[in-house]
Parts: structure tokens; sequence; C-alpha cells
């Protein structure tokens, strides 16, 4: 699919970036995969890695912020795939403006850029904190993925395709409540939230490999879910540290207790895969594209939640999903 082909990629410095590029000049012999970023200095260190080194690969310094930079990138580019974002939950408070910039405003420049420069396709990547969002951050992301699916709607028939990808926490990120614990460890005791609480888990690698499918997949207009498993932070805390003690701190401001994909309000729109879900949009342009797609309709009042029809990690398989952290 992406042989020959122009790929650009926002927030391409960012660890799904880097993964993504480095899976596409694995699997694939692009023409050009344009890396697009801020930091300057996270795109020298990306030019002196030695797995990255390719003759397609090119480095754009721009921010999502400004539109005629995007239009100049996305210059003969065939897909583009979103990743950019200020995605931190207690800055978002701090800082509502600064995130509606990047987030919003971002993907509304990215839209309007890429039907001016005739972009096939386009893959933003979303966030569980955008359904029924109880923080800005996730307030912000779930007005970015209402921009990208009505562009649909102005680019008509034969024009740019924009689609979507949810997923929940990446094991292992920033942030994330794993190296937190593997950190931890050497104290003898950890820090949790609530030892009830479920999360998603999801490995970089197969967020990639998603967002590949979708690309390869999509129609326009499709919000594309994945069937993750769960498990709750006692279980992470059990198998990363067996022998240290709990500190129960409790939910932190703008943390859910269970995490949500699909909420009860989208079931009607859901159609289920082997592998996926595909929520549809409700706007006029889709249509009836079910015999396109195939998949099975949901059940009124379906939900897909950290806690709800989706399959527990075993002790076993959580070990092996994050043997990177164990001692």
């Amino acid at each position: 699919m992406l042989n020959d082909k122009s790929i650009l990629i926002t927030g391409g410095t960012g660890s799904f970036g880097q993964r993504f590029v480095h899976t596409v000049l694995q699997r694939f012999s692009p023409k050009r995969l344009i890396v697009y970023s801020r930091d300057e200095w996270k795109q020298s260190e990306m030019q002196a890695n030695p797995d990255l080194k390719h003759g397609s690969l090119r480095y754009f310094l721009g921010d999502v912020r400004d539109k005629d930079r995007l239009y100049l990138a996305m210059q003969g580019v065939d897909y583009v795939i979103h990743a950019a974002a200020l995605k931190q939950v207690p800055a978002a408070e701090y800082n509502p403006h600064e995130f509606i910039k990047t987030n919003v405003d971002g993907a509304t420049n990215i839209v309007e850029a890429a039907l001016r420069a005739g972009v096939r396709k386009i893959v933003a990547l979303s966030t569980d904190k955008a359904v029924n969002p109880v923080n800005l951050y996730g307030a912000t992301k779930l007005c970015s993925d209402k921009v990208f699916i009505a562009a649909n709607s102005y680019s008509g028939g034969g024009g740019t395709l924009c689609s979507v990808v949810r997923y929940g926490n990446v094991v292992g990120s920033r942030g994330s409540v794993v190296p937190l614990f593997a950190r931890q460890r050497a104290t003898g005791k950890l820090t949790i939230t609530n030892p009830d609480m479920t999360r998603f888990l999801i490995t970089l690698q197969e967020g990639v490999d998603f967002v590949l499918d979708s690309l390869e997949n999509m129609v326009g207009g499709e919000l594309f879910v994945p069937k993750i498993p769960a498990c709750s932070v006692s279980d992470i805390a059990r198998v990363l540290a067996p022998d240290c003690t709990w500190d129960t701190i409790g939910l932190r401001p703008g943390e859910k207790m269970h995490e949500i994909l699909i909420p009860e309000d989208e079931a009607r729109n859901v159609l289920e895969f082997d592998k996926h879900f595909v929520i549809q949009p409700i706007q006029a342009f889709w249509g009836n594209k079910i015999g396109i797609l195939g998949g099975v309709s949901c059940s009124e009042g379906f939900r897909f939640a950290s806690n709800c029809n989706c399959d527990t990690l075993t002790d076993d398989e959580l070990k092996v999903l994050l043997k990177d952290f164990l001692p």
C-alpha cells in the first residue's frame, strides 16, 4: 500500500511516530516519509539513529498550529497520519488555551491544508479520554475527532478521506502507571490511585499496526476501535512489584475508574468485526456502507469499556506485555 507513496506524520518524533517510521521503513518502500514536528532536538536525534537511516526520510520543522506551513509540507503527499497533540491531563486544566490551539485548531489546520494539497487519506489518532470527557484534554480530542469525521463532507466524492483511530493506554508510554511502578519498586511502596481501577492496555507496535490496517481499509468517516484487553491497576502492581506495599491515594482530578472506548449512546452506530469495531458517523455523507464494510451491528445499549465486554489479562499475559519492566 505504501510502496512509492508519500506519507507525512505529524508528531513524528514522539514514541508513536518513531515506531511508525521504523515499521514503515521495514515493511514498505515509500517514495517519501516526512517527519513533521516542532522539536528540532528530537529531529536531530532521529536523524542520528542508525536504525532510521533511509533515503526516503524527510524532516520538516513546523507546528500544526501553522496552516500555511502544513500546506507546504503536504505538497505531493498521499497519506497523512496525525499523531501530534498535547496530552497531559493536569497541564490541560491549567493551560486550556494551549490545548485548544494544538488539539482543536491544529486538527482544523490539518484538514484544510490536506484538502488544498489533495491528500488522499488522513488517519487521526484519538484516545479513550475523548469518550464522555471529564477533563479538558478529552474534550479537545472529542472536538478533534468530530473535525476529522466531518471533513469527509467537505472533500466530496473522490476527495480527501478522513478517519479516526481510538485506543487506550500504550504500555510503557510516558506518564503511564507501568514505568511509575517500575521506578517505585526499589522503595518498597507503590502509590495506587484505586486498586479496582481498570485500564485497557495496548503495545506501541499493536497501535502502529492498527493504524496501518485502518489506513488501508478505510472508506472515510469511520472511527476505528481495536478489541484490546484490560486489567486492574492492582493486577499491574502485583505483577510488577509483588513484594511492595500499596499507598492508596485516590483518583486524581480528571481521572475515571474505568476507560470507555465505545459508550452506550453510540452503540446503534457500531459495527463489530473479528478484531475491531467501527463507529459509523451520523452525517449524511456516510449513507449505508455496511455492504462495503461488512461487520455485524451491535445491539442497543452495547458498551465497550475496561470493565465491560472486553477480555481480562491473566497474570501470565501481563508478564509478557510488561516484560521490559519486570525486575
